[in-house]
């Protein structure tokens, strides 16, 4: 929905969901290549305010100059709404870029010439030729999205999905043992939870119980340091900035204490060391530049000497370390 102005009442400006007592069992977290991809588009626009992804940028802007992100640009504008259409809220975990595109390819064309004509400050021309044909239109950004995300993004997002998949399951660990206080009380300072409603800072106002949809929390890099929400008629979505996004583009893995590796060698006490949060063997390999099998070999000799343990979560395998794995880390 548009965003409303809140003048100069600015005790009003928030996004308020409110909670019914089975609303909190209703709380998931998810990630959205999508809405990274689209977050992207803001960054390169405005490099000084995204200031930690300047090693992302150096690698694609000689990628992009054959690409015309025009209409791109005017529907996601650097400051104010932009369309929701091209952000849906995830309805998986860990929903995969193509899926997500093809829910962009589904947008009811008027609903996108709402939409469209709702931002701010673009550019007449290009919103007038998208609401004078919004089918078709829909149809060019899906594709130029898709170009955008071969030329640009493909290749980098194995390191931002590690990143993300961390955050979601540190988070969902915290919602387990601590209930929405507690998640709520570090999400972001912007969020704040008020008995059974949460608010977040906005320019804009809005109020109204979360009615049975559920609040789908997404953390992001890319849109870091803010946040944002969606409202109706979509699925409520509250994005967040994800922990550890300054150490997204770091080249190495975590260094190895010296006392640890000597005692269990250089590249395990890496991977001991890399599960300060609980991961997957295939996030761990990405982020130490390993294949998923040596990472998987090295997981299974550290479980075996009782200093990480594993369980399912869903379909996948997710390590952590246990309290013998704490105390030799942090003795190091």
């Amino acid at each position: 929905m548009p965003e409303q102005s809140c003048g100069s009442r600015k005790a009003s400006c928030h996004v308020e969901w409110i909670f019914a007592p089975d609303d909190v069992a209703r709380i998931r977290f998810a990630f959205s290549p999508i809405w990274e991809l689209v977050a992207s588009l803001r960054t390169l626009r405005d490099p000084a305010r995204h200031s930690l992804h300047l090693p992302w940028l150096r690698a694609v802007r000689p990628r992009l100059a054959g690409l015309d992100l025009s209409e791109l640009f005017a529907l996601v504008p650097q400051r104010g709404y932009l369309v929701d259409f091209v952000t849906p809220t995830p309805d998986t975990p860990m929903p995969d870029f193509a899926a997500e595109l093809e829910r962009v390819r589904r947008t009811p064309p008027d609903r996108a010439a709402a939409e469209a004509g709702w931002v701010a400050g673009a550019d007449p021309r290009v919103i007038e030729r998208f609401r004078a044909d919004p089918a078709a239109g829909v149809a060019r950004v899906a594709d130029t999205l898709q170009r955008y995300w071969e030329t640009a993004f493909a290749d980098f997002w194995p390191r931002v999905h590690a990143l993300l998949e961390g955050e979601v399951m540190r988070r969902s660990r915290q919602l387990a043992a601590g209930g929405a206080r507690e998640l709520f009380a570090d999400l972001h300072p912007n969020v704040s939870w008020r008995g059974d409603r949460l608010a977040v800072v906005r320019n804009w106002s809005y109020s109204a119980p979360l009615g049975g949809d559920g609040l789908v929390l997404v953390p992001t890099a890319f849109w870091w340091p803010d946040t944002a929400a969606v409202v109706e008629p979509y699925q409520p979505m509250l994005v967040y900035p994800a922990n550890g996004v300054g150490t997204l583009w770091a080249v190495s893995p975590p260094p190895a204490p010296g006392a640890l590796a000597a005692l269990i060698g250089r590249t395990r006490a890496q991977i001991l060391t890399a599960l300060a949060d609980p991961s997957t063997t295939t996030a761990l390999a990405r982020r130490m530049e390993l294949t998923p099998g040596a990472v998987s070999q090295h997981l299974t000799v550290l479980a075996g000497g009782g200093l990480v343990t594993r369980h399912r979560l869903g379909r996948e395998v997710v390590y952590r370390r246990t309290p013998v794995g704490d105390s030799l880390v942090c003795a190091s």
